[in-house]
């Protein structure tokens, strides 16, 4: 669940999550899927770049 705005600036960056992780899984490299998805600010990039999904590991304990 990646936050739907980032916390430091508020720009929205969760419509952005799919494709990055789609491009990347595909092997691109990040930072150029980055640029290409508008995603500019340092503030923002750490919001995508230091995701980790975690909703998988705790689905199975609700």
């Amino acid at each position: 669940m990646l936050p739907v705005r980032c916390f430091t600036c508020g720009k929205v960056i969760a419509n952005c999550w799919e494709d990055y992780k789609r491009r990347v899984e595909q092997g691109e490299a990040p930072a150029a899927v980055l640029d290409d998805l508008g995603i500019t600010r340092y503030c923002c990039r750490r919001m995508i770049l230091a995701h980790v999904e975690l909703v998988d590991v705790v689905a199975p304990y609700q």
